[in-house]
């Protein structure tokens, strides 16, 4: 891609390249770790699933009890196969279920030979890849036989806490244009330890992220592609104490996009430095596997920094998160990394800035679906300047070529969206996507001008931003607050206590399958 903003492309490699080192680095602290959200996802992709008579989740109560007997550093997977070599013929659920009745202890079992437990394991593991293969394969069908809307996608949110609900509106939203729905989760599940079972109709600002609910919207969705002849997408949120978890259930039920951030649940949700990281990289590693888009959650920053001021640190972050991404194997094309319109609409020259943010995430990152993210920390109330507010936001999205275009709402801050909210939004983007299509193309920016100008000093802050979380490490400099202003303890936060360090025999059987060369041939 030509540079429209002349910019020093050695210093977006020299910036690319500390975030490489910071990644690297952080690297090698998860690969001697796991999490209770990892051995549980672990448990999921080989079938473990449901509750028991008081509805605790069955892959918590059998990691629970693993870990509350000393064996949770040699992972799931080992005790799991173990089990299966003494009880031929019992599948990983029904092993489970023996634990949950209390008919075995799982780790007092005579242990057997180590080489035939990860082969008996890797059996079984291949059978859940093979599902998450063909729900890959069933995505390529319908793009290459429905097709897809033009890009930037219209990506719109649902949110009624019940999910039939969930259904007819998103259906309804598909009919009026939209390309991506996302379910918005509920009220605080990122900081439930533990994924809820079962189709649910009783959340607050957005419905409880569940395999079934999963399952029920995508056939939901598949039916309304058939109608209106386009593939449209499904989007959750793998974040939170349960993110590779959720990433497992969306692989499991072919979600298109998950929210994914390598720093969120730390600087938002006060969730420990130490499990967010080592959950992240699993949680990448599945949907890189299983194609799906990643959204990155920079739009966040900006909510709570000054989106002139901070700039910088929305693209720092960003080329974290693409090198987090690039070590789980997820291919820049499923980086929906993030940013957001969210200047201050009284600041003089707002547009012409914001311009200039988008254009740069734009040639930094040229293979990436880029995430934009509607005006909101300034939306007041008054719907007509709001929709102006949006309509601005649009106009920058097809000048500067955004993928993924989260639609601002009229309504922005008064209540979750009706559905002639979601109308409005959608024809607003429909009207200035098609009369603006080819507008980008025909325009340059002034040599040393106010858009080139701005681009190269957020670079140049970038870089500077990088190379000292480099030197200091990236915990360190989050415990300083220098991301949004938060600080955070590299101790502190929810979930600590679910981080374990591994033992030298420890296997994950996906995180081997899916990288490559995992076979245990």
């Amino acid at each position: 891609m030509e540079s429209k903003l002349n910019l020093d492309m050695k210093l977006v490699d020299k910036a690319r390249g500390h975030a490489k080192e910071i990644a690297v680095d952080i690297q090698k602290f998860i690969d001697v770790h796991t999490t209770v959200t990892v051995e549980r996802t672990v448990l999921r992709l080989l079938g473990v699933d449901g509750i028991d008579d008081i509805e605790r989740p069955i892959p918590n109560i059998v990691v629970d009890e693993i870990r509350n007997n000393g064996g949770l550093d040699l992972g799931v997977s080992y005790w799991i196969g173990n089990a299966m070599l003494e009880y031929e013929n019992k599948s990983p659920q029904e092993i489970s279920e023996m634990i949950v009745n209390g008919e075995i202890k799982i780790t007092e079992i005579k242990q057997h030979d180590y080489e035939e437990i990860r082969t008996k394991i890797f059996e079984v593991a291949k059978q859940y890849i093979d599902r998450i293969d063909a729900n890959r394969n069933k995505r390529e069908e319908y793009l290459a036989r429905l097709g897809e809307g033009a890009k930037p996608y219209l990506y719109v949110i649902v949110a009624t806490g019940n999910i039939y609900e969930d259904v007819i509106q998103a259906k309804a939203a598909a009919i009026q244009g939209a390309d991506i729905i996302a379910v918005i989760r509920t009220t605080a599940q990122s900081l439930l330890d533990y994924v809820p079972y079962g189709a649910t109709t009783e959340g607050f600002g957005g419905t409880f992220a569940t395999q079934e609910n999963f399952k029920i919207m995508r056939k939901a969705l598949d039916e309304v592609g058939e109608e209106v002849g386009r593939y449209i997408r499904l989007v959750n949120y793998a974040s939170g104490l349960c993110m590779p978890e959720i990433a497992a259930m969306g692989a499991l039920e072919r979600l298109d996009v998950m929210l994914n951030d390598a720093l969120y649940g730390i600087l938002f949700r006060d969730i420990n430095m130490q499990r967010t990281l080592v959950d992240q990289f699993f949680s990448r590693v599945i949907n890189g596997y299983s194609g799906v888009i990643i959204n990155t959650g920079e739009d966040n920053y900006l909510t709570t920094s000054d989106a002139y001021e901070e700039a910088h640190t929305v693209l720092a972050s960003q080329l974290i998160n693409e090198q987090f991404a690039l070590l789980a194997n997820l291919p820049e094309e499923q980086m929906g990394l993030g940013h957001a319109f969210e200047m201050n609409p009284t600041l003089k020259d707002g547009f012409v800035y914001e311009l200039a943010q988008a254009q740069m995430a734009r040639e930094i990152f040229p293979k990436a679906p880029l995430k934009y993210m509607p005006p909101t920390k300034y939306m007041t109330g008054d719907i007509f300047k709001g929709n102006v507010q949006d309509a601005l936001f649009n106009m920058i999205a097809v000048l500067t070529k955004q993928d993924i275009q989260l639609l601002g709402m009229p309504t922005e801050a008064i209540h979750t969206p009706f559905l002639q909210d979601r109308s409005i939004a959608i024809e607003n983007a429909k009207y200035i996507f098609n009369n603006m299509r080819s507008l980008g193309d025909d325009i340059t920016y002034k040599e040393g001008g106010i858009i080139q100008t701005r681009a190269k000093s957020v670079l140049e802050e970038a870089e500077k931003m990088l190379m000292n979380i480099k030197n200091e490490g990236l915990m360190q400099t989050i415990e300083q607050g220098k991301f949004a202003g938060i600080k955070r303890a590299m101790d502190g936060g929810k979930g600590l206590d679910g981080v374990v360090k591994k033992d030298g025999k420890y296997f994950n059987p996906f995180i081997e399958l899916m990288l490559g060369g995992g076979n245990n041939e």
